[in-house]
C-alpha cells in the first residue's frame, strides 16, 4: 500500500522540502525534512491525531489513508510524495453525519480499544470504493493488512458486510 515516489515537491533549503497537499479538502504546505513521513506530517505538523502509529514498519495497518482515494500506509510514505494529491483521514470522512462505515462500526462495535479503529475504518472504505466486499472471506482478505489486538474481527467484518449490502453488493460508497 504505497504511492510512487514521483514528487513535485521544492527544495526550500538544504535539507527541507516544501509540500503543498490537500488534506480533507483544505490546503496545506509542509516544509520539512525530505525524510518526514506523511504520517508525520498529518500528526505533527497539519494537527490531526485521529491517524495512529501503530508499529511505525507497514505492518499493522493503524496508519492507513488514503491518497487520491488509493489506501496507503503513511508511516511508509514519504509527505513529499503527496505533493500535489489529495489526502483523507479519518476525519475527513464525517460531515455532518458519521460516514456509513463509521455508523456501521458503532452500529456492530468494531472496535474495542479503539487504537487500530481509524486505520480499519479508511481501509473498509477503500476496500467498498474498490468493490472487494463480495463476501466475507472477500472482506477478510482485503482488510488482512489492518490488525486488530483486541480480537474484534467479526464485528469488523459484519459491519463492512452491511455497508456493502446495503448498497446493492459491490457500489461505490
Amino acid at each position: 500500500m504505497s504511492i510512487d515516489s514521483s514528487s513535485h515537491s521544492a527544495a526550500v533549503g538544504a535539507s527541507t522540502v516544501r509540500t503543498a497537499v490537500r488534506v480533507n479538502g483544505r490546503a496545506h504546505v509542509v516544509d520539512g525534512d525530505p525524510r518526514l513521513t506523511l504520517l508525520d506530517a498529518l500528526r505533527d505538523v497539519i494537527g490531526l491525531t485521529g491517524t495512529k502509529k501503530g508499529c511505525d514498519q507497514g505492518a499493522c495497518g493503524a496508519c492507513t489513508v488514503l491518497v487520491d482515494g488509493r489506501r496507503v500506509l503513511s508511516c511508509l510514505t514519504l509527505a513529499a510524495q503527496c505533493d500535489g494529491r489529495q489526502v483523507t483521514t479519518v476525519e475527513g470522512l464525517a460531515g455532518d453525519d458519521l460516514h456509513p462505515v463509521q455508523s456501521a462500526f458503532v452500529r456492530h462495535d468494531a472496535f474495542q480499544c479503539g487504537f487500530c479503529t481509524s486505520g480499519q475504518i479508511m481501509s473498509a472504505v477503500a476496500l467498498l470504493e474498490e468493490g472487494r466486499a463480495g463476501s466475507d472471506a472477500e472482506i477478510r482478505e482485503f482488510m488482512s493488512g489492518n490488525l486488530c489486538r483486541c480480537g474484534a474481527y467479526p464485528n469488523i467484518v459484519a459491519a463492512i458486510r452491511e455497508v456493502a449490502g446495503g448498497r446493492g453488493g459491490n457500489a461505490p460508497v
